[in-house]
């Protein structure tokens, strides 16, 4: 007896019928009669009634249906129970810096078998796949609310000022935001992160001046790049910082409350994250 023969015998059990069973199973009809003749002959049974109009189980049949059911959902907790764990696909951005190296660290710990994708899109893009299914969770700031998306927060993720290395607020140890003013601010245009530029620009106004907008670049590098050669700033995520190598740009911290955006994780709103419990405490792990 082959699981096949009872794949077919259940299949046809289901439809009652040889070809729209063929149909699902997508092969021949020929091979499914001649899998169930083989079966019937192995069982010394007959398990169907076979007429020109139809087709149904004998008595010998129904008493097989239930056990070849539980012997098929026996064989698929066996295969389960040897595959490898499903994979984890994550949305990150640049940003994050330091903080994805220790969070990826400390869920290999946790889940080593686990292979983790990782995927850099823009936000919106990432909340979208993930709605959709095809993330499991993505890290994202300040995220608006999109249906069919749960946030989780996790921590705060304080800014910097990059400042050209010659400019003399770069030697000092903190800065507070409006000794800036008068400085063009390089910042990345509003519809590609309207949480970034809003916080920044609102906190300049609130510190009593309007940045004079610098030069926008098609990435932060090359922000930075430009940075490095004319008075500009603008502004980096500490732990982005952290793992920048830029020696004509320096990195100064804001004077408390200085500015900080909240990183959340987006996972389904509804189906189950895979790996969600194993990938939280390994964000605690990273805060901590």
């Amino acid at each position: 007896m082959e699981l096949r023969q009872l794949t077919y015998f259940v299949t046809v059990a289901e439809e009652l019928h040889f070809g729209r069973a063929a149909d699902r199973l997508h092969i021949v009809q020929s091979a499914v009669s001649q899998q169930i003749q083989r079966l019937e002959r192995e069982l010394g049974a007959e398990l169907f009634d076979r007429s020109p109009r139809r087709v149904r189980l004998t008595a010998a049949g129904e008493r097989l249906l239930p056990e070849a059911r539980a012997v098929l959902v026996a064989a698929e907790r066996a295969r389960a129970a040897v595959a490898p764990p499903p994979g984890l696909r994550i949305g990150t951005s640049t940003g994050l810096g330091a903080h994805l190296d220790r969070v990826l660290a400390a869920f290999a710990e946790r889940a080593p078998d686990v292979q983790v994708e990782l995927f850099s899109l823009p936000a919106a893009e990432r909340l979208a796949r993930v709605a959709g299914g095809q993330l499991d969770a993505a890290f994202v700031r300040a995220a608006r609310s999109v249906p069919g998306v749960r946030v989780l927060p996790l921590w705060p993720d304080p800014l910097v000022a990059a400042l050209p290395a010659a400019h003399p607020l770069a030697a000092r140890p903190e800065i507070d935001l409006a000794e800036l003013a008068g400085l063009p601010l390089a910042l990345t245009p509003r519809r590609n992160n309207p949480a970034l530029v809003d916080l920044v620009v609102g906190a300049c106004r609130e510190a009593g001046f309007e940045p004079p907008p610098g030069p926008v670049s098609g990435s932060l590098q090359d922000t930075l790049a430009t940075i490095g050669t004319r008075p500009l700033w603008t502004v980096v995520f500490a732990s982005h910082a952290r793992v920048l190598h830029s020696p004509r740009v320096a990195f100064v911290p804001f004077r408390a409350p200085g500015l900080a955006l909240p990183t959340q994780l987006a996972v389904h709103a509804s189906a189950p994250t895979p790996h969600l419990d194993a990938l939280l405490p390994a964000c605690r792990d990273h805060e901590n």
